[in-house]
């Protein structure tokens, strides 16, 4: 009689499963055509752009990257705003990790030093983003952030995909030249693995097995050969813009440290507000702290 009781529950729960599992599915189907509605509607209300910035959104449309400099891109402040990077990279401690065989970045949140945010909310960077995004957008923060040389892939040196929103721009600026010793940003061209084609799913099914928490080199070179893989090294004042939902990204494995800024915008609201609150709540000291006197070692 147990043994019947046990089955007819199993039998339930399996039911309820599977119908919680389905309603999931709708829920999520019926999110992103609204999603996709929105965007359409919004069209006509996208901020009208130069030539050289339509060439940045087409060829994120296209490869999810694109890599220019403070330089091309030519914003007013985006002197100012290397000068202020420098010297709080000059401020930062050593930090205490010459014992741990995985040795995790070293982050500020700045978001709220005026000489990010100014650079980060300037129009025509806004322009650029809200033409890719499709809707109208905010912008979460920035991170000044250290990575140290390690010898294997683990955390952000795994293959991996964002989740904050379905297209996140995620911009890199490099402070020092990088070269392949501090391991530059790497991708692979959206172009090789758009939505419709084997490849997509091949990697993803990958990424989901591991809970979405990465994937080595071995396993990507199953799907995509090394040499489609896409190296982004560069000089200091190098930006790179990716959406980072999209494009399955890393940075490689490094022998000398790398220091950067990671500036961050989704679509406003987006799918995932509460990854998006690291850029702004306190899980990472604030950079006020570099530039105080009593600065606390991380």
């Amino acid at each position: 009689m147990g043994t019947l009781r046990n089955l007819k529950y199993r039998k339930l729960k399996a039911s309820y499963l599977m119908i919680k599992t389905i309603k999931r599915k709708i829920m999520t189907l019926y999110s992103d055509l609204g999603y996709q509605i929105a965007r359409w509607q919004h069209r006509k209300n996208l901020p009208l752009l130069e030539k050289s910035d339509r060439q940045i959104v087409d060829t994120l449309e296209r490869e999810g990257v694109c890599v220019t400099t403070l330089t091309d891109i030519g914003l007013s402040s985006g002197s100012e705003m290397l000068k202020a990077a420098q010297n709080l990279v000059s401020k930062m401690e050593k930090a205490n990790n010459d014992h741990l065989d995985q040795k995790w970045p070293q982050i500020y949140t700045i978001t709220g030093l005026p000489e990010f945010s100014n650079w980060a909310k300037e129009t025509r960077l806004l322009n650029i983003i809200e033409n890719y995004i499709g809707l109208p957008i905010t912008f979460h923060g920035v991170h000044l952030r250290k990575d140290f040389a390690s010898e294997h892939q683990f955390g952000t040196l795994l293959w991996h995909s964002d989740a904050e929103d379905r297209r996140i721009i995620k911009i890199f600026v490099y402070l020092h030249d990088v070269e392949e010793e501090h391991g530059p940003f790497q991708y692979i061209p959206r172009s090789l693995t758009s939505l419709f084609s084997w490849q997509y799913y091949r990697l993803y099914y990958k990424l989901w097995k591991s809970n979405y928490m990465g994937i080595d080199d071995q396993d990507v070179e199953t799907v995509i050969p090394q040499s489609a893989w896409k190296f982004c090294p560069g000089s200091a004042g190098t930006i790179v813009l990716v959406d980072t939902k999209n494009v399955l990204h890393h940075g490689t494995v490094r022998e000398q440290d790398r220091t950067t800024l990671f500036f961050c915008y989704t679509a406003n609201p987006p799918e995932r507000p509460d990854l998006c609150s690291q850029f702004w709540n306190d899980i990472y000291p604030q950079g006020e702290l570099l530039l105080s006197e009593d600065l606390i070692e991380i």
